[in-house]
């Protein structure tokens, strides 16, 4: 069961629940209403739901010239509790005016902590996973912050990006990884960095996360073990069980928990959530997929997860629960899987299998 303990955010009881619909690009227009339609199904085990359809993607400023429309942040900051983020198209080449609309969000919401589980489902109910990790990214700094320039010098052209890490955001993100480290049955958390290359701002992120425990002894409890990047992305392939919860800068912490999803079939199972303090947004992991946007065969269940990871970081365990076992089961059945994991159902049909164990 995909029941990773996350942080509760403190909250006063809500009469109704506001979340932000923002599909975005590609399959982001698919597999977000199966997500809307999930959270619609768990009933009395959360406020009444309403959801606000906002825009932001590359679609949108190839439209209008604004990826990320200044209505879409004041509506997140005003309106709504939380959100769903679909997935976007961003372009390999530069485009002049244009950045990656959740990069932003991250940024102007403060989300500072991208929390993505990676977890196996067990061929019987109530058996351990024989993967089940959480990979913590810290979401506002490294080489994230483009700040990049290209100038033309000795040799011909020179690019040159800046990689911000600062003690503040590694010892936030840090506490975050520890929290959900204290949490789990292994209380263990591995510091994923490259300080032997790069001593000043992969040290400053070691040191950091390392500090923690010195200065809050309830952190004591945790096993605290650290990997270079690149021998962790072997041993992830090689030993996956060894890890629990990782916890790494945001570049590392991004390629680590996409290649860890091929340890469980496909993207399109792993879920997200970026969290701060005070808001929280879902995110499946995958991309928009514009090779199979249209055709109906995307797999809902990575937006289905996040949702109900969205709702746990909210406090409703229950219903998060619901949607965690149902997810579960139509997995561990086998019957409906979409192409990624070698079937051939629709999304559609995913979707109700899923809501109907819900």
């Amino acid at each position: 069961m995909l029941r990773v303990p996350i942080r509760s955010m403190a909250t006063a009881v809500r009469k109704s629940l506001t979340i932000g619909l923002i599909p975005a690009d590609g399959i982001g227009k698919e597999v977000i209403p199966a997500a809307r339609t999930a959270i619609e199904a768990v009933g009395s085990d959360i406020p009444p739901p309403k959801f606000i359809d906002l825009i932001a993607g590359f679609e949108s400023f190839t439209r209008t010239g604004v990826a990320l429309p200044e209505e879409t942040v004041e509506a997140l900051k005003n309106q709504c509790d939380c959100a769903l983020f679909g997935s976007v198209s961003s372009p390999s080449k530069k485009v002049v005016g244009y950045s990656s609309p959740i990069v932003a969000l991250r940024k102007v919401l403060d989300l500072y902590a991208n929390v993505r589980p990676v977890v196996s489902v067990s061929a019987n109910p109530g058996e351990q996973s024989l993967i089940d990790l959480i990979v913590v990214r810290e979401n506002t700094e490294c080489l994230y912050v483009k700040q990049e320039q290209q100038i033309v010098g000795e040799h011909g052209k020179e690019a040159r990006a800046t990689r911000l890490i600062t003690e503040r955001a590694s010892t936030r993100i840090g506490k975050m990884a520890f929290e959900l480290a204290l949490a789990r049955p292994r209380k263990h958390l591995t510091i994923i960095h490259k300080s032997n290359v790069l001593s000043i701002t992969d040290g400053l992120f070691r040191e950091s996360v390392r500090a923690i425990p010195t200065n809050d002894s309830k952190y004591e409890a945790v096993i605290v073990a650290e990997q270079l990047v690149d021998s962790a992305v072997y041993r992830l392939f090689r030993e996956p069980q060894i890890y629990d919860v990782m916890v790494a800068p945001n570049l590392y912490g991004d390629i680590l928990s996409d290649a860890a999803a091929a340890l469980v079939g496909s993207l399109g199972v792993v879920p997200s959530v970026n969290a701060g303090d005070t808001f929280v947004m879902g995110e499946p992991v995958h991309g928009s997929a514009p090779d199979i946007f249209g055709q109906g065969i995307a797999n809902p269940v990575a937006s289905i997860r996040s949702a109900g990871l969205m709702l746990r970081h909210l406090g409703y365990t229950r219903a998060a629960d619901r949607i965690d076992n149902a997810v579960d089961s139509v997995l561990r059945e086998g019957q409906l899987l979409t192409p990624d994991l070698g079937g051939s159902a629709k999304t559609q049909e995913v979707t109700e299998a899923i809501v109907k164990r819900i």
